[in-house]
């Protein structure tokens, strides 16, 4: 396998390949930095054999001065690559965050993952590890066969000693990787999922506090968490156990290199200097074997991260910066539609077929669990488990860029999500605030003389999740976002949940004012008085349309079905300076 095919294999391994030139110069700062390192042990050579038997006080100046500018280099070298290391991984989170942030939104939406936000995390663990002690280990190994050819060099039986514990050192992280690996994907992935119960109920926690759930979901959180404990216990064990033998072994290094130095010492075949500086010389041999098994964990950690990011990337691929698109007209429809959900094998809607025309109000009618929301996600293109075509104007929604069609969509869900900020924020969807469209939106949804009354007006915060409004009045901002920006197309789910007859009555002149200018609108209700405003039903039931078409014809086709029990059709709202009928 070539260099380039390995390393085009995924788009993570090609931003890392990226830094080739720069990971080559750390190499180059290694490489001076660990034959550098063979300074001090040639100093005590010269030290113990030559200044201490010529008593010669200007060699041992000489040999001094030589040996402190070259062990500046070698601190220049160490602080150089780690500065080094350091501008690669912010260079890296700067050429990854914002691709990783969107592929685990994009993940969210899809519902592929468990913990899609951890996503980021990821990132930031194979950075850390990036600029972390860890990483030296694997440029210093290299010269571990260079420092035992040293040994050799001053004696035979000392390089075999450093070969053999080499092996054992090698072993223990095989060993390593064989037995920590698994339990510690384990014991995180139980971690995670105690966090996520633990932060779902906290978004809750008025509920829980005011029906005392709290000791009920307490044992159950407790249970998951001791699942995590009993599997961290294990893991942590097995690590502790071969971080213990891995000490044993450095130590007994230590001691049996002196050991057989001296040995060779008595024997006549080494000098006292080449004893101590033998050993000195291959604890640092063995010292970034060492440091690979002691951080074995943090390896398999930033190897799992690694590979989770590599799996995100590929199943949500980048989307074409090029593709741009003429604005949309708002001619929506759904072909031979399919859809469904992680977990169910029958699907959610069921060979649906419409057309959502410019300038007309359909209203989406069914009983619950019918597939009304799932089929008004679907129109807005963040439904991921559809099977046949969903097209805007002709093209498939999916072809789309989501911040180039965005603005021309307003979506409004049936659980009201606002973000902690001001209501003008929301309003303007977090993007410039325009002021004259955010007021526009306002008074469209009649929720400006609302907003004025608050105590900072436009600029009052809603709270995390807009908890400091009431439903309704998050229900009006919510659906004021929708119509920010003149959108073309807009969706509502169940928009009158919350509303009073003031905000309901606000609500149909808003629905009108919109299809008068030409937009495409899509409600979803159950209130029968939404269905005055609609020119077509689209009827749901159990996922399948049991009826689609003009209003008048599809109630009446409803009536003759129940043999004529059902309520007349209620009577079209009235617009402005229309009489009422006699």
């Amino acid at each position: 396998m070539s260099t380039y095919s390995y390393f085009s294999r995924s788009e993570l391994t090609r931003a890392l390949w990226s830094f080739r030139h720069e990971f080559l110069v750390v190499g180059l700062f290694s490489l001076i930095a660990n034959v550098l390192m063979l300074v001090p042990t040639v100093y005590m050579l010269q030290v113990y054999d030559r200044v201490m038997v010529s008593t010669s006080q200007l060699t041992l100046l000489v040999v001094s001065l030589i040996t402190l500018f070259l062990l500046g280099v070698l601190a220049f070298s160490e602080w150089a690559r780690s500065r080094l290391l350091i501008r690669i991984s912010v260079r890296l989170e700067d050429m990854l965050s914002t691709r990783v942030f969107n592929a685990s939104f994009e993940s969210y939406l899809n519902e592929a993952r468990a913990h899609p936000a951890g996503a980021l995390g990821d990132l930031l663990q194979v950075r850390q590890f990036l600029t972390g002690q860890g990483v030296f280990a694997f440029f210093d190994a290299p010269w571990t066969p260079v420092y035992i050819g040293v040994l050799f060099l001053i004696h035979p039986w000392l390089g075999v000693l450093a070969i053999a514990f080499a092996l054992v050192q090698a072993a223990l992280g095989w060993f390593g990787q064989r037995h920590i690996h698994a339990p510690s994907e384990v014991a995180s992935e139980s971690l995670n999922k105690a966090q996520s119960f633990l932060y779902s109920k906290l978004r809750n926690a008025e509920v829980v506090e005011a029906m005392g759930m709290t000791g009920n979901l307490l044992r159950r959180w407790e249970a998951r968490y001791a699942a995590y404990m009993q599997k961290n216990g294990i893991a942590t064990a097995t690590q502790t156990r071969i971080v213990g033998w891995s000490k044993f072994v450095r130590y007994s290094q230590q001691s049996l290199a002196l050991g057989m130095g001296a040995l060779l010492v008595i024997d006549g075949q080494l000098t006292v200097g080449a004893m101590i500086a033998s050993n000195v010389l291959m604890i640092r041999a063995l010292t970034p074997i060492d440091q690979m098994v002691s951080a074995w964990r943090n390896y398999a950690g930033v190897r799992a991260a690694f590979l989770r990011l590599e799996r995100l990337l590929e199943d949500y691929p980048e989307r074409d910066a090029a593709l741009k698109r003429t604005a949309p007209l708002g001619e929506m429809q759904v072909r031979n539609l399919n859809a469904g959900a992680r977990g169910r094998t029958e699907p959610i809607l069921k060979n649906i077929n419409a057309v959502f025309s410019p300038g007309t109000v359909t209203a989406v009618l069914g009983p619950s669990g019918s597939g009304k929301s799932t089929l008004s996600r679907v129109l807005v293109g963040i439904w991921p488990d559809i099977h046949g075509e969903v097209l805007l104007d002709g093209r498939p929604i999916k072809d789309w860029d989501r911040d180039e069609l965005g603005p021309y969509i307003g979506y409004l869900p049936q659980d009201i999500e606002l973000f902690e900020g001001t209501i003008a924020e929301n309003i303007a969807r977090f993007g410039e605030i325009d002021s004259e469209k955010v007021i526009a939106a306002a008074r469209c949804t009649g929720l400006h003389e609302m907003i004025l009354r608050f105590p900072y007006g436009y600029d009052t915060p809603v709270g995390e999740s807009g908890g400091l409004l009431s439903g309704g009045q998050r229900q009006r901002i919510a659906l004021a976002r929708a119509v920010y920006g003149n959108p073309l197309m807009i969706v509502l789910d169940e928009p009158n949940a919350n509303l009073d007859d003031a905000g309901e009555d606000a609500l149909m002149k808003a629905v009108h004012a919109l299809k008068n200018s030409g937009k495409t609108i899509v409600l979803v209700t159950h209130r029968p008085s939404a269905l005055s405003m609609a020119d077509r039903l689209l009827v749901l039931r159990e996922g399948r349309v049991e009826a689609f078409g003009p209003r008048d014809d599809v109630l009446a086709a409803m009536r003759a079905r129940l043999g004529d029990r059902s309520p007349a059709p209620p009577r079209p709202a009235l617009t402005a300076g229309q009489p009422a009928p006699t």
